[in-house]
Parts: C-alpha cells; sequence; structure tokens
C-alpha cells in the first residue's frame, strides 16, 4: 500500500501491522529532536544524520513494520538511499525522544531495531531526564541497557556526548 502511494502526504509509522498516526508533537519533544538533530549533524555531518525517516525492517519484521526513528545516523552516505530505506546494519544509532511515547520506544521499538541490527539505539527520556542507552548487539537482542542523568557524557563513535545537551 505504501508503494502504491496510498499514503502519500500522511504522516505515519508502521508498526506490528498497525498504521500509527503521527500527529502534531508537543513543544519539549519537537526541541528534544531538534537538540538530538543538531548534535549529531554536528558530530557525524549533514549527509550521515537522517531525521524521522523510515529504515528498512529485518526480514520477518518487514511485512508489518516500517519504523521510523526520530534520528538515525548513517555508518556512510550512499546514493542507493535515494531509491531504497537504509537497513539496520547500515545505521550506527537509532535515537527515540520520548515524552508520551516511553512504553514502546522501550520495548517494541528497542525490539524493532535489535532485530533489524542497529548497533546502538538511545531513548531520550523527556520526562525523567534521562539518556537510556542500549548496545552490545547479540542474536537480535541488546544485551547492555544503561541509564544516564543530565549531567552524564556518553560516548558514540568516539565523540562524547553530554545527556544535558540532549534535554530541553
Amino acid at each position: 500500500m505504501v508503494d502504491s502511494g496510498i499514503f502519500d502526504g500522511q504522516r505515519f509509522e508502521l508498526i506490528e501491522g498497525d498504521l500509527i498516526d503521527k500527529m502534531g508533537q508537543k513543544p519539549p519533544h519537537v526541541r528534544g529532536l531538534q537538540l538530538a538533530m543538531g548534535l549529531l549533524i554536528s558530530l557525524f555531518g549533514m549527509d550521515r544524520v537522517r531525521g524521522q525517516a523510515p529504515i528498512d525492517a529485518a526480514t520477518p519484521d518487514r511485512e508489518r513494520n516500517l519504523p521510523e526513528p526520530d534520528v538515525a545516523v548513517l555508518r556512510e552516505w550512499r546514493s542507493e538511499f535515494g531509491l531504497r530505506q537504509p537497513r539496520g546494519e547500515e545505521i550506527i544509532l537509532a535515537v527515540e525522544v520520548a515524552d508520551t511515547t516511553l512504553y514502546s520506544d522501550m520495548t517494541t521499538k528497542r525490539d524493532l531495531y535489535a532485530r533489524a541490527g542497529v548497533p546502538e539505539y538511545w531513548v531520550v527520556d523527556l520526562n525523567a531526564r534521562r539518556l537510556i542507552v542500549y548496545k552490545g548487539l547479540a542474536e537480535g537482542t541488546y544485551e547492555e541497557i544503561s541509564a544516564f542523568g543530565e549531567n552524564n557524557a556518553v560516548s558514540i563513535e568516539g565523540c562524547s556526548v553530554g545527556v544535558g545537551t540532549l534535554l530541553p
């Protein structure tokens, strides 16, 4: 249905066979998204950072899922991304900014990204003012889960990121 253009111009995400309406975002979510995009673009460059764009789910999930992380960092830009969505192994980081979606971001989305092969996944928890980091991908699950407060820093690809810089 997506390829036929039925949903052109509509904002949605396909998760577990359900179309999730991407309704308007609250100001804290918008600001958190801006902060994450700006920081990651400054570290990795505009070509490697995608905002609210779909990624290709793993084979068993593909028919029922078209996840759309708030931010994704590509390993490298490839011209073929103009014709297809990047696969999980072509992404180094997926980020979700959570104010009202924390539970699904920490369960359903986490599992989708792990099965797709995304090596690191961050949830920016706006309400608790923390960053939850999932990594250590093994057999389609994240083995390492850590939470960092706004005064902590995390590292991605040798770059240090202050958690507070991600929080509005």
